[in-house]
């Protein structure tokens, strides 16, 4: 437990960036994986690769993706959608 004011602010900081930051990813996550399930059930997935990408790109806006990441989430989806 740290004893300096700042850090005990910065300690408080830092855990409700984790608990945003958790929460984008766990919603991300589960986004790109209805879209994977629809394109192995072989359902129609324009509307939830759209919704994935959306929110590949709010973690990339909001730093918890690193653009180059959030890029090629993106494109390993597109990918197995395609094939």
């Amino acid at each position: 437990m740290a004893n300096i004011k700042s850090q005990k602010k910065r300690n408080r900081q830092n855990e409700t960036a984790r608990q945003r930051n958790k929460a984008i990813m766990s919603d991300l996550k589960t986004s790109m994986k209805k879209v994977q399930q629809a394109a192995a059930d072989g359902e129609p997935t324009d509307e939830l690769f759209r919704k994935a990408q959306k929110k590949i790109d709010t973690a990339a806006s909001k730093g918890v993706l690193h653009p180059k990441a959030a890029a090629r989430r993106k494109s390993r989806l597109a990918v197995s959608i395609n094939s």
